[in-house]
Protein backbone atom coordinates (compact mmCIF):
# COMPACT_ATOMS: atom_id res chain seq x y z
CA UNK A 1 0.00 0.00 0.00
CA UNK A 2 1.47 3.62 -1.05
CA UNK A 3 1.27 6.12 1.39
CA UNK A 4 -1.19 7.74 -0.14
CA UNK A 5 -3.78 4.77 -0.27
CA UNK A 6 -3.37 4.60 3.51
CA UNK A 7 -3.78 8.18 4.60
CA UNK A 8 -6.77 8.31 2.45
CA UNK A 9 -7.89 5.12 4.08
CA UNK A 10 -8.05 6.25 7.28
CA UNK A 11 -9.20 9.86 6.55
CA UNK A 12 -11.99 7.91 4.37
CA UNK A 13 -11.14 10.07 1.07
CA UNK A 14 -11.52 8.12 -2.18
CA UNK A 15 -7.78 7.85 -3.07
CA UNK A 16 -8.89 8.36 -6.97
CA UNK A 17 -9.75 11.74 -6.27
CA UNK A 18 -6.51 13.65 -5.06
CA UNK A 19 -2.86 13.31 -6.34
CA UNK A 20 0.73 14.49 -3.95
CA UNK A 21 4.14 15.38 -4.94
CA UNK A 22 6.60 13.95 -3.06
CA UNK A 23 9.97 15.07 -3.86
CA UNK A 24 13.59 14.87 -1.63
CA UNK A 25 15.40 18.29 -1.85
CA UNK A 26 18.81 19.00 -0.20
CA UNK A 27 19.96 20.39 3.02
CA UNK A 28 20.89 23.36 1.17
CA UNK A 29 17.15 23.95 -0.35
CA UNK A 30 15.04 22.88 2.80
CA UNK A 31 16.97 25.24 5.08
CA UNK A 32 16.25 27.93 2.31
CA UNK A 33 12.51 27.04 2.34
CA UNK A 34 12.47 26.61 6.01
CA UNK A 35 13.57 29.90 6.39
CA UNK A 36 11.83 31.95 3.44
CA UNK A 37 8.64 30.15 4.17
CA UNK A 38 8.53 29.08 8.27
CA UNK A 39 11.13 31.88 9.40
CA UNK A 40 12.97 29.02 11.36
CA UNK A 41 17.17 29.01 10.16
CA UNK A 42 18.40 25.66 9.90
CA UNK A 43 17.38 22.45 8.02
CA UNK A 44 14.05 20.26 8.55
CA UNK A 45 13.04 17.28 7.91
CA UNK A 46 9.80 17.74 5.95
CA UNK A 47 8.11 20.75 4.70
CA UNK A 48 4.65 20.88 3.13
CA UNK A 49 3.18 23.27 0.41
CA UNK A 50 -0.49 22.89 0.42
CA UNK A 51 -1.91 23.81 -2.61
CA UNK A 52 -5.85 22.50 -3.22
CA UNK A 53 -6.17 23.23 -7.30
CA UNK A 54 -8.03 20.14 -9.62
CA UNK A 55 -5.37 19.34 -11.97
CA UNK A 56 -6.83 19.67 -15.29
CA UNK A 57 -5.11 16.57 -16.43
CA UNK A 58 -6.30 14.21 -13.98
CA UNK A 59 -9.39 15.76 -12.66
CA UNK A 60 -8.06 15.01 -9.27
CA UNK A 61 -7.29 17.47 -6.10
CA UNK A 62 -4.02 18.24 -6.38
CA UNK A 63 -3.44 18.59 -2.40
CA UNK A 64 0.18 19.90 -2.99
CA UNK A 65 4.19 18.90 -2.06
CA UNK A 66 5.74 17.37 0.28
CA UNK A 67 9.52 17.58 0.04
CA UNK A 68 11.75 15.81 2.72
CA UNK A 69 15.74 16.22 3.19
CA UNK A 70 17.32 12.66 2.80
CA UNK A 71 19.98 13.95 4.93
CA UNK A 72 18.08 14.52 8.08
CA UNK A 73 15.37 11.91 7.69
CA UNK A 74 18.87 9.71 7.71
CA UNK A 75 20.77 11.68 10.73
CA UNK A 76 17.09 11.16 12.96
CA UNK A 77 16.52 7.54 11.86
CA UNK A 78 20.04 6.62 13.09
CA UNK A 79 18.91 9.02 16.32
CA UNK A 80 15.41 6.86 16.49
CA UNK A 81 17.06 3.46 16.00
CA UNK A 82 15.15 2.66 13.21
CA UNK A 83 15.43 2.39 9.23
CA UNK A 84 15.69 5.37 6.94
CA UNK A 85 13.25 3.52 4.90
CA UNK A 86 10.46 3.89 7.98
CA UNK A 87 11.57 7.67 8.78
CA UNK A 88 10.61 8.54 5.32
CA UNK A 89 7.75 6.75 5.17
CA UNK A 90 6.70 8.71 8.28
CA UNK A 91 7.69 12.20 7.07
CA UNK A 92 5.41 11.19 3.99
CA UNK A 93 2.15 9.96 6.05
CA UNK A 94 2.96 13.64 8.28
CA UNK A 95 3.59 16.05 5.18
CA UNK A 96 0.44 14.29 4.04
CA UNK A 97 -1.64 14.65 6.88
CA UNK A 98 -0.42 18.74 7.06
CA UNK A 99 -2.32 18.55 3.07
CA UNK A 100 -5.35 17.55 4.86
CA UNK A 101 -5.40 20.45 7.02
CA UNK A 102 -4.08 18.52 10.01
CA UNK A 103 -1.81 20.47 12.31
CA UNK A 104 -0.21 19.76 15.67
CA UNK A 105 0.55 23.09 17.31
CA UNK A 106 -2.10 23.21 19.61
CA UNK A 107 -2.15 20.09 22.12
CA UNK A 108 -5.33 18.80 20.93
CA UNK A 109 -4.70 18.64 17.65
CA UNK A 110 -1.32 17.39 18.23
CA UNK A 111 -3.34 14.36 20.48
CA UNK A 112 -5.34 13.58 17.02
CA UNK A 113 -2.54 14.08 14.30
CA UNK A 114 -0.04 11.82 16.43
CA UNK A 115 -2.95 9.07 16.30
CA UNK A 116 -3.63 9.07 12.91
CA UNK A 117 0.15 8.96 12.22
CA UNK A 118 0.24 5.60 14.27
CA UNK A 119 -2.92 4.69 12.44
CA UNK A 120 -1.34 5.06 8.57
CA UNK A 121 1.68 3.84 10.06
CA UNK A 122 0.31 0.51 11.25
CA UNK A 123 -1.28 0.15 7.70
CA UNK A 124 2.13 0.83 6.12
CA UNK A 125 3.88 -1.90 7.93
Amino acid sequence: MEVLEAVCQVLKVDPKTVEVNYAFVSPREIHRLNLQFRQVDRPTDVLSFPDGDINPETNRRFMGDVLICRAVAKRQAKELGHSLAREITFLQVHGTLHLFGYDHIEPEDEVKMLGLQREIMALLS
